[in-house]
């Protein structure tokens, strides 16, 4: 059986994108609501990157993606601007982390075949995660863990443990 977990446009970024870049410090200091920053996510590597996105994007990135402070604002702003996945070659740990907790899909492999503005798709087949594209055939990119995916079907870690009353 095959689930589509996120879709939407590619948008193409490069290796060690920090949580800075994600959102730059100085807009931190004024505010940390995610519906505010949304409109500065990566403003200082790529002006005007928020006003170009697509309704549903998809993040694709190199390696060492979301190193730098571990503040999650950097996983919930990108939420709030329509980010549905983030593709990359390998994560921080603790941004990893913060998405997982707060619902965001993360795919490690290497899609460097996809073009800024690519649909793709991040589908389940049968328990492993498929990076689907017009370019080329799907791209495996690991097995998720079933209690990983219930936790992100929930849309993170507070609402699963509310759903179910606790860790299983």
């Amino acid at each position: 059986m095959t689930d589509t977990l996120a879709s939407g446009s590619a948008r193409i970024l490069g290796d060690d994108i920090n949580t800075d870049y994600i959102v730059p410090s100085h807009r931190k200091k004024e505010t940390i609501d995610p519906d505010v920053l949304r409109a500065f996510i990566f403003e200082d590597i790529v002006p005007g990157f928020y006003d170009a996105m697509e309704v549903e994007t998809v993040l694709v990135a190199g390696t060492n993606f979301g190193c730098g402070s571990a503040m999650e604002v950097a996983v919930t702003v990108l939420q709030a601007a329509g980010v549905k996945a983030v593709i990359a070659k390998s994560f921080s740990r603790t941004f990893r982390r913060n998405a997982l907790n707060n619902g965001l899909l993360l795919c490690k492999a290497d899609a460097s075949f996809l073009e800024d503005g690519d649909d793709v798709a991040v589908k389940l087949n049968d328990g492993v995660l498929c990076i689907q594209s017009s370019r080329r055939a799907p791209v495996n990119a690991g097995a998720m863990p079933d209690f990983m995916l219930d936790m992100l079907s929930h849309g993170g870690l507070t609402n699963y443990l509310v759903a179910n009353g606790g860790f299983e």
